[in-house]
């Protein structure tokens, strides 16, 4: 096998699973905030349309998955990216909507401006934009780094 075949001809992520315990509230959470729009929707099964990405939410309960996540531990950080100004517009909506935010809209030591939630299940979500270096902290910290807002 060469490094263009088998596993080396991997070239894109096509969809990202998430377990649920309880998928009725992740789709509720889904399609109320994000306003994602359903493509596919099964019993155990939803399926959204995000850019060229499937986010796949599914129902826990096949023998590999192993049991639910702790209340206290994530099981997934998906970062979703916009453009600059969105970031603060998708923290105003997210606080309207009264979603808890575990860190406002954030310039990073590297060049992203990010902000940070949690879903029904724990799992981390990011709302991120690029932003240019200068908006950054002058050397990098290794963690995150408020540095304008």
């Amino acid at each position: 096998m060469n490094e263009n075949s088998g596993l080396g001809a991997i070239r894109s992520m096509d969809y990202v699973i998430v377990l649920c315990d309880d998928l009725d509230g992740m789709k509720r959470f889904y399609t109320d905030i994000f306003d994602f729009r359903i493509e596919e929707e099964t019993e155990h099964w939803i399926a959204f349309r995000v850019g060229t990405l499937f986010l796949g939410l599914r129902a826990r309960g096949r023998s590999y998955d192993g049991p639910a996540i702790p209340d206290i531990s994530a099981g997934v950080q998906l970062s979703f990216r916009v453009p600059p100004a969105d970031v603060d517009l998708a923290y105003q909506a997210l606080k309207a909507r009264n979603v808890d935010v575990i860190e406002a809209p954030t310039n990073q030591d590297w060049p992203h401006r990010t902000l940070f939630f949690r879903d029904p299940e724990n799992n981390i979500l990011e709302i991120f934009a690029d932003i240019h270096t200068d908006d950054t902290a002058p050397a990098p910290s290794g963690r995150h780094l408020v540095t304008k807002q």
